[in-house]
């Protein structure tokens, strides 16, 4: 089965919050309100560093992807 790249979750326990999942890795959620990321991986303090230099990029990608989605849903 393909998977999209990002999906948008909703939940009503968490009514004031935005979240976008990232399928590929390295997988996450995060928060779009406050961007908090969950990360779905088991990473390593190496793997961690390493992803320091992604998460500003990634961030803007499912910002983007969500006003994107958007967009779609008002013109539907």
């Amino acid at each position: 089965m393909e998977i999209p790249r990002f999906l948008l979750g909703d939940n009503t326990d968490f009514q004031d919050s935005i979240f976008v999942i990232h399928t590929e890795f390295p997988r996450f959620i995060i928060n779009l309100v406050d961007d908090e990321i969950e990360w779905l991986e088991d990473l390593q303090q190496g793997d961690v560093d390493e992803l320091a230099n992604q998460v500003s990029s990634l961030i803007e990608e499912a910002s983007t992807f969500y006003d994107r989605e958007m967009k779609r849903y008002e013109e539907a």
